[in-house]
């Protein structure tokens, strides 16, 4: 069996507002194998960014903890952590956020150049994922010359350009219009067949249906859907 790319145990996490402590994720057992996309459903409120941000190494946890490769996310240091995030992680997020100042191609070399790759090698890889995910006429428009579902690809273009392990996204249909929506996903489904894992947090039982698993969020426990 394949190990496991990442992988919460008795993963929580509870916010404090003075008095008041809410426990927002309790106990979360997870495991996500390589090539593996899940999708992560729930009502709204019930944690499921919480999970996300966790995963991705964006917040730590109150009580247990997120692995990946092995590694315990949460205590390495932020240097350490960026360096992981970076070589190892894709994230895409309802809201693009492209920087507006840089063209199409020089957001997605944006994680190749962080990196430390050199300037025409991330150029170069840019112009072929851009290419993939069907954007190859656009690499000089910036974001406010491309259309939602057109900067949408951009950004799964920049989240898939380093060959991450694990792709983390929430709602990355949810303000695309219902054909910008269905190129999202059919370029999610051909991508991750070739790559990387996925974690999909969504509202959609249509995205979820399309996920080798489901997973809902339910009193912040993680239980499986059939």
């Amino acid at each position: 069996m394949s190990e496991p790319v990442l992988r919460c145990e008795n993963l929580g996490r509870v916010y404090s507002d003075g008095d008041q402590h809410v426990q927002v994720l309790d106990g979360v057992e997870f495991t996500l194998l390589p090539g593996e996309t899940v999708a992560v459903v729930g009502a709204s409120g019930s944690g499921k960014s919480t999970l996300l941000n966790l995963l991705g190494g964006l917040d730590d946890p109150s009580s247990g903890r997120v692995l990946m490769a092995g590694q315990d996310i949460a205590a390495l240091d932020e240097r350490a952590r960026c360096r992981l995030r970076n070589a190892r992680m894709g994230f895409v997020y309802q809201f693009h956020h492209l920087l507006p100042e840089f063209d199409a191609a020089e957001n997605v070399a944006m994680p190749l150049l962080i990196g430390g790759e050199r300037r025409a090698r991330a150029a170069e890889r840019a112009a072929a994922m851009l290419e993939r995910v069907g954007m190859a006429h656009r690499l000089r428009h910036r974001p406010g010359q491309l259309s939602g579902g057109e900067r949408q690809r951009v950004a799964i273009a920049r989240a898939l350009v380093a060959a991450p392990d694990v792709v983390l996204m929430d709602e990355p249909t949810g303000n695309l219009d219902p054909d910008s929506a269905a190129q999202v996903l059919a370029l999610i489904d051909e991508l991750g067949r070739e790559q990387a894992a996925f974690v999909v947090v969504t509202h959609d039982p249509g995205i979820a249906a399309r996920m080798h698993r489901t997973l809902e969020l339910v009193q912040g426990r993680l239980r499986a859907r059939p």
